[in-house]
């Protein structure tokens, strides 16, 4: 496993913060025992927890020219048809996965083909499980269309912990199923907007894995 590069920071600060307030604790109260040890557990259960937020497992990708693959690790909470009124203005089957702080933050492209639309919008930062996040919070919409002519949109939302979304694509770029096209830092969602009819393999609460599990498949 290797560390992200967007984490590269937040472990300097954390790395950072960590050593300042243990010598604080050393220099000012070195005879409070119990201070001290609450002190070092707490430093390393943080070290630990931002190491692992920014990890980057190595992973064997599901590839398939027609396959949709889930974009992020997380679980499933919304499979539902709904109108779709930024970019295609019209009714689409939306799947949405929430990623909990624990979970892998990579976001990868569920297709291959060619980047039709791109747009970030800042925002607020309500809950990601919250229906009003997918239109009031900082997000980015990305639009793909498959070699067949097929559209998908996927939309990264920052949610009420995530303070910073990250990018890799713009309009005009082919980008490569599975393939990372941004990161999000510190619990979040993905939405996914596929064209009606489309089959979807996946079921509410379950549990998926980025650039393995299959979401569905384009006709």
């Amino acid at each position: 496993m290797t560390i992200h590069k967007e984490g590269y920071t937040s472990i300097a600060l954390t790395v950072l913060f960590i050593f300042i307030i243990n010598a604080v604790v050393e220099y000012r109260f070195a005879d409070v025992f119990i201070l001290r040890w609450f002190i070092y557990i707490f430093s390393f259960a943080l070290f630990i927890t931002v190491l692992q937020f920014f990890r980057n497992p190595k992973r064997t990708f599901t590839n398939g020219e027609n396959l949709i693959i889930c974009p992020a690790d997380g679980k499933v909470v919304v499979i539902e048809e709904t109108e779709e009124g930024e970019y295609f203005k019209d009714k689409r089957l939306q799947v949405s996965i929430f990623m909990s702080p624990v979970n892998v933050h990579i976001n990868r492209n569920p297709i291959s083909g060619v980047v039709k639309f791109f747009k970030y919008h800042p925002g607020k930062y309500l809950a990601a499980w919250n229906p009003k996040s997918s239109t009031e919070n900082e997000r980015t919409t990305v639009v793909v269309e498959h070699k067949n002519g097929s559209p998908v949109l996927y939309r990264q939302i920052a949610g009420a912990l995530a303070r910073r979304i990250v990018w890799y694509v713009k309009e005009g770029d082919q980008v490569v199923q599975n393939e990372q096209f941004g990161f999000i830092k510190f619990g979040s969602r993905v939405d996914i907007f596929l064209p009606l009819g489309t089959k979807v393999n996946l079921e509410l609460n379950q549990v998926v894995k980025g650039g393995i599990t299959v979401l569905g498949e384009l006709s």
